[in-house]
């Protein structure tokens, strides 16, 4: 039996992780860190020096290779056969590392719930047999790091909020009934496809760490600073993670 924990450890900021996070970590047998091919792009030395900073006991963290997603395909399709390329990873090193069984550790960034595929990839073990539980650990999403970042609300009164993604906002549009969105993943800046007039945006990137940015204010004069300021970004580190905040004045208001 495989006792999975997967544990949400905000944006890599050792002071996100909470008490439970920290107690999961060092009650594991096995931590798996995922490794991107492209060494100036790869997360894990973060995801290593939250180990190390927690870490009292003999937990052993295990690296391993993920694998890429098909950039040809179409979105979905490439998405699922990804999935379940990495289900198949994370078996290969259980069957390494955890062959009898134990508690199995993985850092997900932000939160599992909250656009992570990690619970989906967990769901391809245990329908292909795998005898597992799934406990889950929540964390502190960027989502909640950027509306602290900038101090504000992340709604109006009473009114709704949508959380996309940048792809979905490139594709459709600013969604009906709805004036504040919150969109993630956006690796082309969906926002210039949009009419600036009357829209505010709250951007974060690295939120939470030494090398945070934010900028805020009208889109029409701010966006393209974002632009600039996003390639310039990653550039400088060899990655990004970023998260913006939309709210439009309403009609009539």
């Amino acid at each position: 039996m495989i006792d999975l924990h997967l544990i949400g450890i905000g944006t890599g900021n050792p002071d996100h992780l909470t008490r439970a996070a920290i107690a999961a970590m060092n009650a594991a047998d096995l931590i798996l860190l995922p490794r991107k091919g492209d060494a100036k792009s790869d997360l894990v030395d973060v995801r290593r020096a939250l180990c190390a900073e927690v870490l009292t006991g003999q937990t052993q963290v295990i690296a391993f290779d993920l694998p890429d997603r098909d950039p040809d395909s179409p979105y979905r399709n490439a998405v699922n056969q990804w999935h379940d390329a990495i289900a198949d990873a994370w078996a290969a090193q259980i069957t390494a590392h955890l062959p009898n069984g134990g508690r199995l550790a993985l850092l997900v960034w932000g939160d599992p719930s909250l656009y992570d595929s990690t619970l989906r990839i967990a769901d391809r073990l245990r329908a292909g047999g795998m005898a597992m539980t799934v406990t889950v650990v929540p964390g502190i999403t960027s989502l909640q790091a950027l509306t602290a970042a900038h101090a504000i609300p992340l709604n109006d009164v009473a009114a709704p909020v949508l959380i996309t993604t940048g792809r979905r906002l490139r594709e459709a549009g600013w969604p009906d009934g709805v004036d504040t969105l919150a969109v993630m993943l956006d690796g082309k800046c969906a926002f210039d496809t949009l009419d600036p007039a009357g829209v505010t945006i709250w951007w974060g990137a690295y939120l939470g760490m030494a090398y945070e940015e934010l900028a805020s204010g009208p889109l029409a004069a701010v966006g393209p600073r974002i632009v600039a300021a996003r390639a310039a970004l990653r550039a400088r580190h060899g990655w990004i993670m970023d998260i913006y905040l939309l709210r439009r004045t309403p009609a009539g208001a």
